[in-house]
C-alpha cells in the first residue's frame, strides 16, 4: 500500500478533476472532460513541496498544459494536416524541454504538454470553441492550484538554481526533437490515425534522463518496458469497459475514478500506473472523438511501441558527459 503522503496527493489530484468533471456532467457535456483532464494534470506538480513552492510549480505546469490545449485546439480549427501537426509537436517538445529544465519542474520534461497538444489537435473542430476549451482547461488548473495551496507538507523547498538553464539542457532538448520527430514521421508514414500518440510515447523514456548527465540506457529501457507493458494491460482493461457499451456519463465517471490509482502509483511503479492511465486516456478520447474501438486500441498499441523505440534510440544516439546521482534519479518520479 502506498504511504499516506501518496494517498493524500492522489486524492488532491482527483479532487481537482472531480469538481469540474461533475459540472460538465450537470451541463450535459461529458464529452468535454478531456479538456478538464488536461487542466487537472497541473495538480500533479509540486507533489512534496511546501504550498508556496508547489503553487509556483503548478502555475508553470498549468501554463504548459493550457498552452498545449490552446495550440492543439487552434490546429484542429485550422484543419492543419498531419505533417503540420508533427512539426508543431516536435517544436513544442523541443522548446518545452528547455522550459521545463529551466523551471526544474517535477514531473520532469514536456510529456504532458505534448500529450495535450496532440490529443486536442485530433478532436473535431465542431466539438468546442477555442475559448471554451481554454476556459475548461484553465479553470480546472486554477482550481487545482487552489487545492494545492490548501495542504502543507514537511518537505523543504529546493530552488535548484531556478531561472538558469542547467548544463546540457540544449542537448537534452535535441533528444526530444529527434525522438518526437522520428516517432511522428514513422506513425504518419504507416498511415496511423493517431501519430500524436507515438510522439507523446517517445517523450516517456527521456523523462528519466537529466539534462547534462550521461544517459543510463538501462534506466531508459526500463521505463520503456514499463510504458509498453502498462499500456498493453490498460488496453485490455479499456476493451472490457467498452464491451459493456457504457453511456457517455458513465465513461466520464470512469475517467474521474481512474485518475486516483493513476496518480497513486505514478511515483512507485510506473507500469502499474499505466494500467490505469491508459484506459483513462482511451475513454476520454472516445468521448471527445468516437471511433471504431478495435481500430483505436490497435493504433494505440502500435503507436506506443513506435514511440518508445524512438525515445530509446534518441537516448542511445545523443549521450551526456557526467554521472547522475541517486538523489537526482529519485526525483524523476513521474511521466
Amino acid at each position: 500500500m502506498p504511504p499516506l503522503t501518496d494517498r493524500r496527493h492522489a486524492f488532491r489530484v482527483v479532487l481537482g478533476l472531480l469538481v469540474p468533471g461533475l459540472l460538465l456532467l450537470v451541463a450535459g457535456r461529458p464529452e468535454l472532460i478531456l479538456y478538464a483532464v488536461f487542466g487537472s494534470f497541473a495538480g500533479m506538480y509540486g507533489r512534496l513541496e511546501a504550498p508556496r513552492e508547489r503553487l509556483r510549480h503548478q502555475f508553470h505546469g498549468a501554463g504548459m498544459l493550457v498552452t498545449g490545449v490552446g495550440l492543439g485546439t487552434a490546429l484542429s480549427h485550422g484543419h492543419v494536416p498531419a505533417a503540420g501537426l508533427v512539426l508543431a509537436i516536435t517544436a513544442f517538445a523541443t522548446i518545452g524541454s528547455l522550459v521545463t529544465d529551466r523551471l526544474r519542474l517535477r514531473p520532469g520534461g514536456p510529456f504532458f504538454g505534448i500529450f495535450a497538444l496532440g490529443a486536442t489537435a485530433t478532436v473535431a473542430p465542431g466539438l468546442v470553441s477555442l475559448w471554451g476549451a481554454l476556459a475548461i482547461c484553465a479553470g480546472t488548473a486554477v482550481w487545482c492550484m487552489a487545492l494545492g495551496m490548501s495542504v502543507g507538507t514537511t518537505e523543504d523547498a529546493h530552488d535548484e538554481g531556478l531561472g538558469t538553464l542547467p548544463p546540457g539542457a540544449v542537448v537534452h532538448a535535441l533528444r526530444y526533437a529527434l525522438a518526437t520527430a522520428a516517432a511522428g514521421l514513422a506513425g504518419t508514414a504507416l498511415g496511423l490515425d493517431h501519430a500524436n500518440w507515438a510522439m507523446a510515447a517517445a517523450a516517456v523514456p527521456l523523462a528519466v534522463v537529466s539534462a547534462g548527465e550521461p544517459v543510463e540506457l538501462a534506466a531508459v529501457v526500463h521505463r520503456a518496458v514499463h510504458r509498453v507493458g502498462g499500456t498493453l494491460v490498460g488496453l485490455m482493461a479499456t476493451a472490457l469497459i467498452l464491451l459493456l457499451e457504457p453511456s457517455p456519463t458513465l465513461l466520464a465517471a470512469a475517467v474521474m475514478v481512474l485518475l486516483f490509482p493513476t496518480e497513486l502509483f505514478m511515483s512507485r511503479h510506473y507500469g502499474v500506473a499505466l494500467g490505469f492511465f491508459t484506459p483513462l486516456i482511451m475513454l476520454m478520447t472516445e468521448l471527445a472523438a468516437p471511433s471504431e474501438p478495435v481500430t483505436m486500441l490497435v493504433a494505440r498499441g502500435v503507436d506506443t511501441v513506435i514511440g518508445v523505440a524512438a525515445g530509446v534510440a534518441a537516448a542511445a544516439l545523443v549521450r551526456g558527459t557526467r554521472g547522475i546521482t541517486q538523489e537526482d534519479r529519485s526525483r524523476q518520479w513521474a511521466v
